[in-house]
């Protein structure tokens, strides 16, 4: 038996009350490793194990030997006799076939537990903070964050963002166009997935997704946050146009208006997050052919044909079909996104 020093006991006690990392998970990794180097120096003895008792404060290698009549492997067999002799139990009577642990004290055993330990424990915490951080990123999947920008890549225009515990990636391609960062900047962002590494995890964000523009209507809305109001899409192109189609269970409240708040205020703390960009409200409705109509607001339908392959046919004034199509067909396009229809703009 190794009389370990108290300080490697009260270093485990220690990194479970400051880090969270559990005794027990930290006492599987020290055997394992302490077993490892035993059979490594040993020819891979394979009937050995290492236990460890935290509340003794002892560590143990335990040779497992079976009781036989005749000894066939040295190694791993022996007789009742020697059980009886070698045995720290006392015990008179053994059968045949009986599995027997013997302890044995391995030359430089005692100074193998200190060093194995250090590494062990290392590799530990790294593990522990890693799937700790996996946890808690992946409940704030699909949410937003603040994070503090760090550093701007000029070779890439990657964003390294810095939050409470770790630091993240925000890519090029998931900025704004419009977005404009420097170093100190709070800045919000969605994210998408947490990927697990063998290393650290790693957080996908974005502030192009089109469910960042949910997530921030969400914070903001009282109504959204209770459920009164009901976001039902979301088409976006990030950093020009988005449209958000919304319906409210009360029909006491308006779900248009909610969002707007008193003199804007609501829908422009929204577009401060997303400079640049333009936010078109649609009120959903459960008739195709009204939501269709809504959605290509600011310009106004005459009419609407929706037709059994999911197409529609819109007709416009003549002087409303630049504005239906918008510029570059940016107007009907996110509408149809909306909607989940192709739309067809006629004008009369």
């Amino acid at each position: 038996m190794i009389n370990a020093n108290n300080e490697f006991f009260d270093a485990l006690d220690a990194l479970e009350r400051e880090k969270g990392i559990p005794k027990a998970f930290l006492l599987e990794k020290i055997e394992a490793a302490l077993l490892a180097g035993y059979k490594k120096e040993n020819n891979n003895e394979t009937n050995v194990r290492v236990e460890i008792d935290g509340e003794k404060r002892t560590i143990r290698m335990l040779r497992q030997m079976t009781v036989v009549e005749e000894v066939q492997d040295p190694a791993c067999e022996f007789t009742a006799d020697d059980a009886r002799a070698l045995s720290k139990s006392r015990r008179k009577n053994y059968k045949t076939g009986e599995m027997v642990e013997i302890e044995i004290k391995p030359k430089n055993f005692g100074r193998i537990p200190a060093s194995t330990a250090k590494q062990v424990i290392v590799q530990a915490i790294r593990e522990a903070e890693r799937d700790r951080l996996i946890e808690e990123y992946e409940e704030k999947s699909e949410g937003i964050i603040t994070g503090t920008v760090q550093i701007i890549e000029r070779a890439t225009g990657n964003v390294i963002l810095e939050f409470d515990d770790t630091q993240a990636v925000l890519v090029k391609d998931k900025q704004m166009p419009t977005d404009h960062f420097r170093v100190g900047d709070h800045i919000k962002v969605y994210v998408c997935e947490v990927k697990k590494d063998t290393r650290n995890p790693i957080i996908v964000l974005s502030r192009t997704h089109p469910n960042f523009i949910k997530r921030l209507f969400e914070a903001e809305i009282p109504e959204i946050r209770d459920g009164t109001v009901i976001i039902e899409s979301v088409a976006r192109e990030a950093g020009s146009r988005t449209k958000v189609a919304l319906y409210s269970r009360d029909e006491n409240v308006d779900p248009i208006g909610a969002c707007i708040g008193l003199k804007g205020t609501r829908k422009a703390a929204i577009l401060k997050e997303v400079p640049g960009e333009k936010i078109d409200l649609v009120k959903y409705s459960e008739d195709p052919a009204e939501f269709i109509g809504a959605s290509l607001a600011p310009a106004t339908a005459l009419d609407v044909t929706v037709h059994e392959d999911g197409s529609s046919t819109v007709l416009v004034a003549a002087d409303q079909l630049s504005l239906a199509i918008g510029k570059e067909g940016q107007n009907v396009r996110l509408a149809a996104k909306l909607c989940g229809h192709k739309i067809d703009i006629k004008a009369q």
